[in-house]
């Protein structure tokens, strides 16, 4: 049996978790996004994922049935405001925060280094996105983490049992997210190159397996059942999408933070070269096999791997915190250091300045999309206020992409409007408009696409969300139409717009 000083020997246990001092700083973390949450407005995915809420499915056409779940959640538990749908992603972040303390324990790192690696985890860049913004990345990246702690407590206290909470997680997380199968697959990899092997012929772990085969079976039904929709969502996805990967440690560096990136470099040396956690190796070669695996089919899926970062950021805190102990006047040093970037990451990531600010210097692609909802469905309602009282019985509302529907459906109690509808992923399915639909108000849609199916057209707004941030519906025209050529069911797919937002 392996028995080494401050790591979880085969048959022992890990150092205890220091409570108080973690439950300090997730309740920092806490303070630091809770108020802010509410900021600006939704991203276009979350409207989205709220509109699917109201019409729960087994699965949807673009992805699992996890985050609108949660979406709407949120929306029933604390209120249908911006706050309230993303208190499900701040819960995400609280557990990841606390996960990272966890996995350093379990790699034998004491208090400071558990405060450490709480802190880095929760002020790096993915992990603040992904507690701000409610996204299927949110419970994956928190899934990845708790199978990471079950597989370290598996393989360093010897007690196969972790193997099967290990199995259950992975078949749960497939209900956000199906790229957390590259976890288990990746480590089996790792297993078999760089061992333990003995493990491989643990009855344990593929009890787990099968239990990961059986829990995520539903999900795979409904692929098969409907042609594969998530094949067809990643042929969108990667059209016109191409990097060679010479940018892939620039992402990494700016998904994790300067500083925290640093960090997790040396947690993965050292837990390929460390001799004490020898028997953990497999975590940092399943990392190396699963970037590997990534850029050779998706080169620009770098939030594919993203969930490998917070094991590794924790074992670069055990070490770090080892160096700090041997030369006690390097720590106020490189506690100024974190501050400075753990700042800017914050400034860069989450909504703490002025709307009027940021869209002088828009610093996030997420961050920009939450701009001018309202403006926008004021500009349609505005549009649909015009119509006479007999057409507007017989209107409907027509948009390019869910975010736009998303952001109608959402306000429509403050802007009174009819149904909305859209052709882009999931909202396909739901159906065209009624025959009895003649009189049409359409977002953002190409005016040579109603031209073409109606029989009179006219722009009577263009989009503007008052900032003049480019935005993807910044300009697109607002546009009445009366008299569709022919039946919806004709017309409708046309209007199919598969892919990203």
């Amino acid at each position: 049996m392996l028995t080494v000083q401050g790591v979880a020997a085969r048959n022992g246990t890990a150092v205890p978790l220091a409570r108080r001092p973690v439950a300090v700083v997730a309740g920092l973390f806490a303070v630091l996004v809770f108020p802010v949450a509410g900021n600006y407005g939704l991203t276009a995915d979350e409207l989205y994922f709220r509109m699917l809420g109201d019409s729960p499915r087994w699965g949807y056409f673009d992805q699992p049935p996890l985050a609108p779940l949660l979406a709407k959640a949120g929306s029933v538990l604390f209120g249908d405001t911006v706050w309230g749908i993303r208190a499900p992603a701040l819960l995400c972040g609280l557990a990841i925060v606390v996960l990272a303390a966890l996995i350093t324990a379990e790699l034998g790192g004491g208090p400071r280094a558990q405060v450490f690696s709480a802190a880095a985890a929760g002020t790096s860049g993915v992990v603040l996105v992904m507690s701000h913004f409610l996204l299927t990345n949110s419970p994956d990246l928190v899934a990845w983490c708790a199978v990471a702690l079950f597989v370290l407590r598996a393989l360093l206290r010897g007690d196969g049992r972790w193997w099967l909470a290990a199995g259950i997680t992975c078949g749960v997380a497939t209900y956000a997210k199906y790229v957390v199968l590259l976890l288990p697959v990746t480590l089996l990899l790792a297993l078999l190159v760089v061992g333990p092997r003995r493990e491989l012929r643990s009855p344990w772990l593929w009890a787990g397996a099968g239990l990961t085969l059986v829990i995520s079976a539903p999900n795979f039904v409904y692929q098969a059942v409907n042609g594969w929709p998530q094949l067809v969502m990643a042929r969108a996805l990667s059209e016109g999408v191409w990097t060679d990967g010479l940018m892939f440690p620039l992402d990494v560096a700016i998904l994790a933070g300067p500083v925290v990136a640093v960090v997790m470099v040396v947690g993965l040396v050292g837990v390929l070269r460390r001799p004490r956690w020898r028997p953990v190796r497999a975590l940092g070669a399943a990392y190396l096999l699963g970037t590997a695996l990534v850029l050779a089919i998706a080169p620009s899926g770098i939030d594919y791997t993203e969930g490998y970062l917070v094991p590794l950021i924790a074992a670069g805190c055990v070490l770090v915190d080892e160096w700090l102990a041997r030369g006690r006047k390097r720590l106020p040093a490189v506690i100024s250091l974190f501050a400075v970037f753990a700042v800017l990451q914050v400034v860069v990531s989450l909504p703490v300045l002025p709307a009027r600010v940021f869209v002088r210097y828009p610093a996030s692609s997420l961050t920009t999309e939450t701009i001018g909802w309202e403006r926008i469905a004021r500009q349609v309602a505005d549009a649909y206020s015009t119509l006479p009282a007999g057409e507007r019985s017989r209107a409907v509302v027509l948009t390019r992409n869910f975010g736009e529907a998303g952001a109608l459906h959402w306000m429509r109690d403050d802007h009174p409007l009819p149904r909305v509808y859209s052709g882009h992923n999931e909202l396909y399915f739901q159906g065209p408009p009624p025959d009895t639909a003649d009189v049409v108000v359409a977002v953002g849609v190409a005016e040579d696409r109603l031209a073409q199916d109606f029989r009179e057209c006219s722009v009577v707004a263009r989009i503007d969300n008052g900032y003049g941030l480019e935005t993807t519906e910044q300009g697109r025209p607002i546009s009445v139409c009366r008299g569709p050529r022919a039946s919806w069911a004709e017309l409708w797919p046309g209007y199919r717009l598969v892919g990203a937002y």
